[in-house]
């Protein structure tokens, strides 16, 4: 395989509490993010075995009949199914064009209860999951939870390199992230061995997290965009996360930390699944310019947000089923 220049970052040292290993590691990711956007993370501790079970409820849920997957079709709250060609990348800085992604998905966000205040009250993106019946797809909800719950446990871990590698103190990021907001989404690439002009299986784009972690898959189609302008494609390294930076974390960086466009081309010949986690902070939390990223002749770029209010205008350009609701 040929090298590529995306960073591997090893964290089994930082989670064995090794002298020193957050600090190593930390300078790791400060180059990775602030020169490329991504990462390779090995060493996580996220069983495979767990992640290729996800692999495969991802294949089942898509193999049901398509009035199976329309009953939970996913609304405003962007929880649910999105049907193929239902999502158009409207808030790419490069792609501009109107033609569908030619990919389905299931979303999912944290489970809350029915009688969560936020769900009784329809607080926006804290709705009940829509979930098909034990009876359709055993076992699916407890398999597919278990890994959100692996996957948040991870990010969390992660915090604390962040905020070393923003020259912060390891617990700064502990309150932003007390209650922190999550999407899983269950992706199915069709097989296609060409494409005309302007049609991607997703275009390019950059995600909307503060960051997203990516179990890697044997089925080629993601590459990245180099800050030279090159597309390299992004290889399966085993047991690994390709993890990236997202919107809210460039902006919540001033601009320091990269978010990288990206893109899918299905050009295999082979059905594709991915699982990404998008994860980010409490959804009201008001994301100001760090203090370590902004000074005397470097103002904030970029205004406080929330994800609240960033994910409506995100949600709404995107997804068809959220239309009409930007803020």
């Amino acid at each position: 395989m040929a090298a590529t220049p995306i960073p591997i970052i090893d964290i089994g040292p930082v989670l064995r509490g090794d002298v020193g290993a957050t600090e190593r590691a930390a300078v790791k990711l400060s180059h990775a993010c602030r020169h490329v956007g991504f990462y390779y993370l090995r060493g996580h501790g996220v069983s495979r075995t767990l992640v290729d079970a996800v692999f495969g409820e991802a294949r089942r849920f898509h193999a049901q009949p398509q009035d199976a997957k329309l009953a939970l079709r996913a609304g405003a709250d962007n929880a649910g199914y999105m049907p193929y060609g239902g999502s158009v990348s409207r808030a790419s800085r490069l792609y501009h064009g109107d033609r569908p992604n030619k990919n389905e998905a299931f979303f999912l966000k944290r489970d809350l209860p029915p009688n969560h205040p936020d769900v009784r009250a329809g607080k926006r993106f804290r709705p009940l999951n829509r979930w098909p019946e034990e009876a359709a797809l055993p076992g699916f909800r407890t398999t597919v939870l278990a890994y959100a719950e692996a996957m948040e446990r991870l990010a969390l871990a992660l915090l604390p390199l962040y905020a070393r590698a923003l020259d912060l103190a390891p617990d700064w990021f502990d309150e932003a992230f007390d209650d922190p907001q999550f999407t899983l989404r269950l992706t199915h690439y069709a097989a296609h061995e060409r494409f005309e002009e302007d049609e991607f299986s997703l275009a390019p784009h950059t995600d909307s997290s503060f960051m997203t972690l990516l179990a890697t898959t044997d089925v080629p189609g993601l590459s990245i965009r180099l800050t030279s302008g090159e597309w390299v494609e992004a290889p399966s390294l085993p047991d690994c996360f390709i993890v990236n930076i997202g919107d809210m974390g460039h902006r919540w960086t001033n601009g320091r930390f990269l978010s990288t466009p990206h893109r899918v081309l299905n050009q295999s010949g082979r059905e594709r699944y991915a699982i990404p986690f998008f994860f980010d902070c409490n959804i009201d939390y008001e994301m100001v310019c760090l203090p370590t990223c902004c000074g005397p002749g470097d103002p904030p770029k970029f205004p406080p947000t929330t994800y609240m209010d960033y994910m409506l205008r995100f949600t709404g350009a995107n997804y068809a089923h959220a239309r009409g609701n930007l803020a």
